[in-house]
């Protein structure tokens, strides 16, 4: 379990699925499967258009669409009756969030729990897409963005990006149980691992740890601890792939990422880079708002923020 942090590189485009798409664009000239089309313009990710479309929600030149459907630019595509501009937007917008525990990732939540889109900043078109998504007991670093297309591809099982995680683990943990958690666990879900596992603070029944994972499969992290018999208190996303959660972005609050940042989610997803559209005045001013309450530095804890780096800790085997 090195102290080396090679960023996760994303997988080659020339996939199967990947080349079978290229192959029917060359055959077909312009024409684009409609969810891709959809997901293009901002109001959802891939996934969700499919189920849109096979819903009966979508109409192409005044005829109900079918999945698999494919349009050209000269298509006129309405949802539910109203007309869409399909056309790919340009500009890009992509936030960082602070998940606090006890909010839900869905829009809209049948208990009426709290939902990570209420404290985000409003748009006046498209709408938030979540890069992911985080458990109602899990805190840490939620990613958005105005794109679909990109966060249909960061979240894709083959994008192979890493999430860095803190977790403070009950029970006296063992060297074996650390290197079976490397070495993969089958789950009732298929085998999963931790790429990495590196000790962090902490004494008695209670340590942190700082643990590395491929995937986003629910509850992942939980239940690879618990296989070994450990019991997870707390639980902290501090990374997605290159992008750290700043220690000055307490929960509840959100950050615009910065140009840089956002190129490196393209890079990612291996698509071709937008324009950053800038946020308003008055979001600015929220933002700046928010995050300078945050009042007299505190003293820096495990739980408080991510690590920045990789330097400075202590390796767990």
């Amino acid at each position: 379990m090195s102290n080396e942090r090679p960023w996760a590189k994303s997988p080659d485009a020339d996939t199967p699925d990947a080349a079978s798409d290229n192959r029917k664009s060359d055959k077909n000239g312009d024409n684009e499967k409609l969810q891709k089309v959809l997901a293009r313009t901002g109001i959802g990710s891939r996934r969700e258009m499919e189920r849109w479309i096979e819903s009966g929600r979508v109409a192409v030149d005044g005829k109900v669409a079918k999945l698999g459907d494919r349009v050209d630019k000269k298509a006129r595509i309405s949802i539910d009756g109203r007309p869409l501009n399909a056309a790919p937007a340009g500009e890009t917008r992509c936030i960082l969030y602070h998940k606090p525990t006890g909010e839900v990732c869905s829009r809209k939540d049948p208990q009426g729990r709290r939902t990570v889109f209420e404290r985000l900043p409003k748009l006046k078109s498209g709408r938030w897409i979540s890069i992911g998504r985080l458990d109602f007991n899990t805190s840490g670093l939620l990613l958005f963005t105005t794109d679909g297309e990109l966060a249909n591809a960061l979240m894709h099982p083959s994008s192979n990006i890493e999430r860095e995680y803190m977790v403070r683990v009950m029970g006296d943990v063992d060297e074996d149980s650390l290197q079976r958690m490397i070495d993969g666990v089958m789950l009732d879900d298929g085998m999963a691992r931790f790429t990495d596992i590196v000790t962090g603070e902490g004494d008695g029944i209670n340590r942190w740890y700082y643990v590395v994972i491929m995937e986003g499969r629910n509850r992942e992290v939980r239940r690879l601890w618990e296989s070994q018999g450990f019991t997870v208190s707390r639980l902290k996303r501090v990374r997605y792939g290159e992008v750290f959660i700043p220690s000055k972005v307490k929960q509840g609050q959100w950050i615009e990422l910065e140009p840089k940042e956002v190129k490196s989610l393209y890079r990612m997803a291996e698509l071709p880079i937008k324009t950053v559209k800038r946020n308003t005045a008055k979001e600015r001013e929220v933002m700046e708002r928010q995050l300078a309450k945050r009042g007299k530095k505190e003293r820096r804890s495990p739980a408080s923020g991510g690590r920045g780096n990789s330097s400075g800790r202590k390796s767990g085997r």
